[in-house]
């Protein structure tokens, strides 16, 4: 199984950016342990600040994954091209958010996104990625 987790704008600066709402614990090294936890899935990372990056990645790898696990970021309510992105692939993808963004400001309350994705996770901090992987597979582990 491969699954691919793709981050938005600002993601690189978890661990410093607002820890009180993204906590204190940077991409990288969670991103790491995911893949520890999860050795029996092909798991690979790619964070962009730039929006064309984000849609040139979802298209290289919309035909050939099992899963895609998107956390756009900011783009996510503000993307057509993402939102449209994500339409056109074939590989199911999750929207993914580590705040809870509808106890946020309100214009986070609106995602181009999820109208084309197989589901949201929201609110659970870095747990909300795990949470998508599981709903990608009936194995753990």
């Amino acid at each position: 199984m491969k699954i691919a987790i793709i981050n938005g704008p600002n993601i690189n600066l978890l661990g410093k950016r607002e820890p009180k709402i993204y906590g204190t614990q940077n991409f990288l090294d969670f991103f790491q342990e995911l893949k520890d936890t999860y050795s029996k899935i092909e798991l690979i990372h790619f964070q962009s600040n730039i929006e064309g990056e984000l849609i040139d990645k979802l298209q290289e790898i919309g035909y050939s994954f099992d899963g895609i696990i998107l956390n756009a970021a900011a783009y996510t309510h503000t993307s057509v091209g993402i939102a449209d992105a994500v339409k056109a692939i074939k590989t199911p993808v999750v929207e993914v958010h580590i705040s809870n963004v509808w106890a946020r400001e309100s214009f986070r309350h609106n995602s181009l996104l999820s109208p084309n994705v197989k589901g949201v996770i929201a609110g659970f901090g870095m747990q909300s990625y795990e949470l998508a992987i599981q709903s990608f597979s009936s194995f753990i582990k």
